[in-house]
């Protein structure tokens, strides 16, 4: 009886002691979610940053054409909160290019989409976020924008915005988990949305032969793009289909695409910016 007692109170200290889930301080990460109310009450004396994703759409092999947005939303999704951050609804359109003559592809002229993303980002600084942190999904001329239109409205704004790819800012974890270089909805790519959605992998329309390495700067230059699959280097970044990786990569690219956030905001912090 006495043992039976002992177990008890001992069971009782333990689950005292250990460490409680914390609530979250807002009900929803999501803007299009939140109440205005509960905004107004989080904004910014809880939250001050703010995740926007961005992307395009165009063909990407055997993966949906939305990957490029499917990607940051995704990312934006598990790091939210890990970042005390709202999520932004996805601008889906974007300045696609030499694949924009593929079935199910659109591609916004480049002042339409810099004035439509200047004023989103004016809007999310009116709003009261200190941080703008762009997840974006698709290279090209959009980035060359995004930097610029971004740079101007925390010169304008006194914010401060961070633009990230995050394919290139993590080819060192594509290089890490899978031994070599990736490429557009090539095997990092393509693991990536697998790890997202196996669903929108469509393995058996996959070959090789839809592959075709990327020119280098200068050579050549063909429109439209040959091949919906560009590979970044000649023989690497073939689509190799391993749920296991998929997962590692993932997890991987977002807990570094996190760290970036919060480093960088630390270091604003202590530079008083």
């Amino acid at each position: 009886m006495i043992r039976f007692v002992f177990s008890l109170v001992l069971g009782a200290f333990l689950t005292s002691s250990a460490p409680a889930q914390t609530a979250d301080a807002i009900s929803t990460r999501d803007m299009s979610d939140i109440n205005w109310m509960e905004f107004k009450e989080a904004v910014p004396s809880k939250v001050t940053t703010v995740l926007l994703p961005t992307g395009t759409l165009e063909p990407h092999g055997v993966i949906n054409n939305g990957a490029d947005i499917t990607a940051p939303v995704a990312i934006a999704r598990r790091i939210a909160r890990e970042v005390n951050a709202l999520i932004a609804p996805v601008i889906p359109y974007g300045i696609t290019g030499s694949m924009d003559a593929y079935p199910g592809a659109f591609s916004i002229s480049e002042a339409a989409y810099r004035a439509y993303v200047r004023d989103v980002m004016l809007g999310l600084a009116k709003n009261g976020f200190r941080n703008i942190i762009v997840i974006n999904g698709h290279g090209g001329p959009q980035t060359a924008v995004l930097n610029a239109v971004a740079m101007e409205v925390g010169q304008e704004k006194k914010v401060r915005t961070l633009v990230i790819n995050w394919w290139s800012y993590c080819s060192d974890v594509t290089l890490q988990v899978f031994g070599e270089d990736g490429g557009h909805a090539g095997w990092n790519e393509n693991a990536f949305i697998q790890a997202i959605d196996p669903k929108l992998v469509h393995k058996d329309r996959y070959s090789d032969e839809l592959a075709t390495a990327n020119a280098a700067p200068g050579t050549y230059s063909a429109y439209p793009a040959p091949s919906s699959i560009g590979l970044y280097k000649e023989g690497q970044g073939y689509v190799k289909f391993d749920q296991a990786k998929a997962d590692d990569y993932f997890a991987k690219v977002t807990q570094k695409v996190a760290k970036l956030i919060l480093d960088t905001r630390r270091k604003w912090d202590a530079a008083g910016l």
